[in-house]
């Protein structure tokens, strides 16, 4: 087994992992070594190609299809160099102040965690998106909502020279998306911090990073690691773990952390969602332009849901659509007619939903839909349809009827839908790549995992920077909240680096 010595080591390099390194970077002019720990691979510029199966297996875990214990739910997260920052369709939200003062965490004030994320809204470019790239999917949604007098909002982006080519899910072919691929890692990088991808970290024991790095094989996408394939032991004075919602649990359970923080896992909440498709009598543009540019949260607190635009691909969306044969193959005959509008359930912390490990030390995501859930992605379906209608389609998939295609003249009946709704688990194709909680910040060992800047109770090197520190559903994107929380922990290393180092 070789040996590898630095003072920091980041484990992960998403939102949380990219931002701890460019924040603690600066330390390296003062002879800190600090060392970044991916899993995934490093793309080069020309290998996002847009393709859709090719690039989901190349930039996220599994392939894009980690299913729950309960095989009823896919996860989707990324496994690459800027982690879930290079898939995600770059929508850049402020914290709601409301759901930070209902978390109650001792030392974290909402003044606070906004700053940070102000902050990140300047440095990765933050801003509306400029009229000439919003498409039909997406005005069409406008002009559903506001005809129902519903309170449509646009969403704020993190992109510089977009394009329009919509496969922001499958990695920017045109490097538009200011992810920490784009901005953090690359900054790290230049200041001295060593990032070394391929690198799976199989456990942590006092201060010691057990890891095991990948050769690039024959075909795959991605460079080389900058280390030779093998068994290392890392050791290091301070480390902060990035992993994402998933793996930073498991990871901890699976080194032996569970023993003293017996909530180490537990709070796992994700947006459970799936695709409502509406089909229009004439084309319009749905895979130019982004994909997501605007949405809907008046019924987030009485009704349980949120609405998106969005645009997927063949594949995903024939994967989304229950049913099959003629009905089925009718969708997506039209492809080019078809709107599409994202129904997201607004879940909280649930006792069985948790992240566990099996007994190879995998992780293992236990979901169960509450009635809350069930309910918001009944009424968001229903909601959706009923914008595709008032914008002008002809017919919708709902897919929690017991008739998913409803015609236009059959409009009226959305309503009793929800009376009788078709919900099973298994049948209907529903995702997440919210993923959020495991790793819950409060006031101590009893109630959570850390403190309100990541420090690890009764464990001083050891920090979290993640999404798994929210003690609850965060209730929009979680991409600029990860940033400021993971500014926090930086600044707090930073400041008690003589005691840590």
């Amino acid at each position: 087994m070789k040996r590898r010595s630095y003072d920091i080591v980041i484990i992960g390099s998403g939102a949380g992992g990219g931002t701890v390194a460019q924040e603690l970077s600066s330390l390296c002019r003062d002879g800190v070594r600090i060392a970044v720990l991916e899993k995934g691979p490093k793309l080069r510029d020309e290998e996002f190609t847009g393709r859709e199966v090719e690039m989901a297996k190349a930039l996220y875990e599994d392939g894009g299809g980690f299913l729950t214990a309960e095989q009823a739910m896919t996860l989707a997260f990324g496994s690459a160099y800027g982690g879930s920052t290079v898939v995600y369709t770059g929508t850049s939200m402020l914290p709601p102040e409301r759901v930070l003062q209902r978390w109650s965490v001792p030392g974290l004030t909402f003044t606070d965690v906004e700053q940070r994320a102000r902050k990140y809204m300047a440095e990765n470019n933050v801003h509306l998106l400029e009229e000439s790239l919003l498409n039909e999917n997406n005005t069409l949604f406008v002009e559903g909502c506001r005809r129902l007098r519903y309170r449509v909002q646009q969403f704020p982006v993190n992109l510089k020279g977009c394009r329009g080519s919509s496969l922001c899910n499958l990695g920017c072919p045109n490097q538009a998306k200011q992810g920490t691929h784009r901005v953090q890692l690359p900054r790290a990088e230049r200041n001295g911090v060593e990032v070394v991808t391929r690198c799976d970290v199989q456990r942590i024991e006092n201060k010691k990073i057990f890891v095991r790095v990948s050769q690039k094989l024959e075909g795959n996408k991605g460079e080389p690691s900058t280390w030779e394939a093998g068994d290392y032991q890392i050791d290091a004075k301070v480390v902060v773990v990035c992993a994402g919602a998933v793996n930073s649990p498991a990871l901890l359970l699976r080194s032996g952390f569970g023993r003293s923080l017996q909530r180490l896992g537990h709070g796992f909440t994700c947006h459970p969602a799936f695709i409502m498709v509406a089909e229009h009598s004439q084309p319009i543009t749905n895979f130019v332009g982004h994909p997501k540019s605007f949405y809907l949260d008046q019924f987030a607190e009485s009704d349980h849901f949120l609405l998106e635009t969005c645009m997927y691909f063949p594949f995903t969306t024939a994967k989304a659509m229950v049913g099959f044969g003629e009905e089925h193959s009718r969708f997506m005959r039209v492809f080019p007619r078809l709107q599409m509008i994202l129904v997201l359930a607004c879940d909280e912390v649930d006792d069985h939903n948790r992240v566990t490990v099996d007994g190879d030390g995998r992780p293992v995501v236990h979901y169960r839909f509450t009635p809350e859930v069930i309910h918001g992605l009944v009424h968001g379906a229903i909601t959706s349809a009923k914008i595709a209608f008032a914008a002008g389609a002809v017919r919708a998939h709902v897919p929690v009827s017991h008739s998913p295609t409803i015609e236009r003249a059959d409009r009226e009946r959305l309503d009793q839908i929800a009376e009788n709704p078709e919900f099973k688990p298994g049948k209907l194709s529903i995702s997440a790549a919210h993923l959020q909680g495991g790793c819950a910040m409060g006031s101590g060992p009893e109630d959570s995992v850390t403190d309100s800047y990541g420090r690890v109770h009764g464990v001083p090197w050891l920090h979290v920077a993640d999404s798994s520190l929210f003690p609850n559903s965060l209730e929009i994107n979680p991409y600029l909240t990860i940033m400021a929380l993971a500014d926090r922990v930086a600044e707090t290393i930073r400041k008690n680096m003589n005691a840590l180092l």
